[in-house]
């Protein structure tokens, strides 16, 4: 068994994807964050022989989805993140998950790539299962993917800035000063600003994420034809 860590933060309007904005409205991000989460969420529980654990900050019951999100969360190990950066939240929930799980790697991921389903999770556990961790890159330069044999190794994350360009650097280079083996995974692209949310839609028809980003588009479109 494995345990599969999202780390998330509810999707509550003027919180959540503000980067999107304009074009989407402050509620329309939160959806589309909503949406993602949703779809990753459907990808983890989707994915065999896993404990799935979410490490979140914010009230999902302010969030936009919040009926539906609460559904998708039935069953799941809950976590609040604490800790005075986003660093040492994310060492805080690997080591909380490796106390209650004892001697189960770990594969955090986030809700900013909702192009996962079951076949990427699935990979990266097969490939974790050779090394002592595997990292995911960003297109971005930073990291969507970290899994660990030792969730205690996460404690190299805190002197690392998280959402820059060198963080996927960093964060490979202050594993292996540790005498971690690292495995790396298939680059994926973050949903951090519009034509992101765009190019990731584009590849996935059918979901709840291409849903709300094109409900963006119609809205806006219909919107200039007003004008």
């Amino acid at each position: 068994m494995n345990v599969l860590l999202v780390v998330a933060k509810a999707p509550v309007a003027g919180l959540a994807k503000t980067r999107l904005c304009p074009p989407a409205t402050p509620r329309q991000a939160a959806r589309i964050a909503a949406a993602a989460l949703l779809d990753t969420l459907a990808a983890v529980r989707a994915t065999a022989a896993t404990v799935p654990v979410l490490a979140h900050t914010g009230r999902f019951s302010d969030a936009e989805c919040a009926a539906e999100l609460t559904a998708a969360l039935a069953g799941w190990h809950l976590l609040r993140q604490y800790g005075d950066t986003f660093a040492d939240r994310l060492a805080h929930a690997h080591a909380e998950v490796g106390a209650a799980f004892p001697g189960m790697p770990v594969l955090q991921i986030g809700m900013d790539t909702p192009q996962v389903c079951p076949g990427t999770l699935a990979d990266a556990l097969h490939r974790l299962s050779g090394a002592d961790a595997v990292l995911g890159p960003a297109a971005d330069g930073g990291w969507w993917a970290l899994g660990l044999h030792d969730p205690a190794q996460a404690a190299a994350l805190r002197p690392v800035p998280m959402s820059t360009a060198d963080t996927g650097r960093l964060t490979l280079a202050a594993l292996r000063d540790r005498g971690v083996r690292v495995a790396a995974l298939p680059v994926l692209r973050d949903v951090d600003d519009w034509p992101a949310a765009q190019a990731v839609a584009d590849g996935l028809p059918g979901s709840r994420f291409a849903g709300a980003v094109r409900a963006v588009e119609v809205a806006t479109a219909g919107h200039r034809a007003r004008r």
